[in-house]
Formats: structure tokens, sequence, C-alpha cells
């Protein structure tokens, strides 16, 4: 089996996607070998499965931005979410955290916020690209509370933690693995997580919610997705195993360290969540403006 990955290694979706394809090898016994296919935010890696013969011998590994953010972005975008993909499962959410530059006047989220809007200011913030997850609930706390930010689009979350940690920029919007060990070591503020509940790594650390902003929940996600055509039984014996690891206390704990938590669940339940996001996305991404050639 082949699980195709559309990111260069190292990154929280070509972690977790090694973590699962070790686990459910074990449990299929036949190894599932991860291959990176990067390019045009993991549009050419997903077309690439989608064309694939619908056997199960070629799954993808799913991420938010690629799924249901990039249809909306991208003026041309190889695939359709919806008709070219099966899901097979849910791997879990990753939690999303705003941090601050220390010296930064504006410490919490609605400190944050009221400084935006004064005249004359000028609160940047940091993200892994335009249209990323990040850039799009920004744009969603903008759209929800009339604040200005203002975003910075880098290439991949790794400059844009260097640039914070130096105050080049005040605040960057991330995952909470890559954060975490910054903020433990105090070069970073952690502002707010916009989970549900505060991260498990992070107890101390309000929500959005906390914060003032009802209802304000953005996590990002990953999943395995197979070509449309893959035959009903071979979904749900993948899924099967998918959600057989994903309910390993090791597993688990593994994932925690990733900022993701574990979500195991039906196909069909995935499906309905991956349909419920694009509308959602869609509306962000249109009342921001958000365009990608």
């Amino acid at each position: 089996l082949r699980l195709a990955v559309p990111f260069t290694p190292g990154g929280v979706t070509d972690t977790s996607a090694r973590l699962i394809a070790e686990y459910m090898s074990k449990k299929l016994d036949q190894q599932i070998i991860v291959e990176n296919k990067p390019g045009a935010s993991g549009n050419i890696g997903a077309a690439q499965v989608a064309a694939a013969e619908p056997d199960g011998y070629t799954l993808l590994l799913g991420f938010d931005g690629t799924m249901v953010i990039n249809p909306h972005v991208f003026a041309n975008i190889p695939f359709d979410t919806l008709k070219d993909f099966r899901p097979v499962g849910k791997i879990g959410d990753a939690i999303l955290i705003l941090v601050a530059y220390p010296g930064f006047k504006a410490q919490t989220l609605q400190q944050i916020i009221e400084l935006s809007k004064q005249p004359g200011a000028t609160v940047n913030f940091g993200s892994s690209g335009i249209g990323s997850p990040q850039h799009v609930a920004v744009e969603l706390l903008n759209q929800r509370t009339g604040s200005k930010l203002i975003h910075i689009p880098y290439k991949g979350g790794g400059q844009a933690m260097i640039d914070v940690q130096g105050g080049t920029i005040p605040l960057v919007y991330t995952a909470v693995a890559g954060a975490y060990p910054h903020i433990m070591s105090g070069r970073i503020t952690a502002i707010a997580v916009s989970s549900e509940k505060r991260a498990p790594s992070l107890p101390n650390v309000p929500t959005f919610i906390e914060s003032g902003i009802s209802d304000f929940i953005v996590n990002s996600w990953v999943g395995i997705f197979a070509p449309s055509k893959t035959p009903t039984a071979v979904i749900e014996r993948l899924n099967s195993v998918l959600n057989e690891v994903l309910s390993d206390a090791e597993v688990i704990a593994r994932l925690q360290k990733l900022g993701i938590s574990a979500t195991p669940g039906t196909p069909a339940a995935f499906g309905n969540a991956v349909k419920k996001h694009l509308d959602e996305y869609g509306q962000i991404i249109r009342s921001a403006g958000i365009k990608l050639e």
C-alpha cells in the first residue's frame, strides 16, 4: 500500500502519516509506504491519488488546507474533493494557536483586537501561506470581531516562527506542535487556542471562546482518503483498522505530542464533516477575497 503525503517531509502531515502507517501496517500485516508528493499546496499529490487505480492500494493523507480550502482559493484545481475521493477516516484534529512576540504591547486576545482597530495601527500576523487554515482562521476573526489584523504570508511556518521570536512580526497563528517548545522556553507568548477546549499540552492557555469570542472553534485536521471508485468493502476494512490504531493508547499519546487529538469514526461521519467544512470555508474565503492563480 502507498500513502501519499502531498507535502515535504517533516511537517505535521508527514509525521502523522508515518505514525499511522507504522501501526496500520502491523494490523494489516502489510507494509504501507509513505510517499511525499509535494507541490501547489498539496494539489499535485492529491490529483495523483484521485487518478490512481481505485483498488485500495493508493491512499491520500488529506489535510483541510488541501481538501476544503484550496478548492475555494485556487482559480484552477486539478481535483474535486467530493467527486474524486472517498473518505476512509479522520485521523484527528490539530489544535491551532495564536502566539506573540514577548515584547509586543498587546498580550491578550482582546488587547490585540482592540489595538488593531485603533486609527493608524498596523498589527501583522504571520502564517504558513496564503489560503492556509491559519490565514483563513484569522480572516474569520477579522470578520467576526471587526479586528484589522494584516496577513503576512510565509512559505511555510518555520520562518514565521523565527521572525516572531525576533520581533520582526508581532503575531503568528500556527499549530500547537510547532509553537510548543518556543512557548516553554519563553521565546514566544501563547495568546489563545482556537479549539473547543484547552490544549492538553498547554492547560494554562485560554481558548478563543474563554477570551471572549463566542463559538470560535477552528482546528486543522488530517485524515485518509481513497480514489472515488474504491469498493465499499475496502473502505470499511481500512476504516476499521484505522479506528483500531486510533484507539491504541500509545498512538493517542504519540499523536498528542504532535498536537493532534485522535478522532476515530466512520467514513460517513468524516465525509459529512468534509462537506460542512467545504461550505463554511467557502463563505469565509469569498468574504475575505482570498485567491491564488
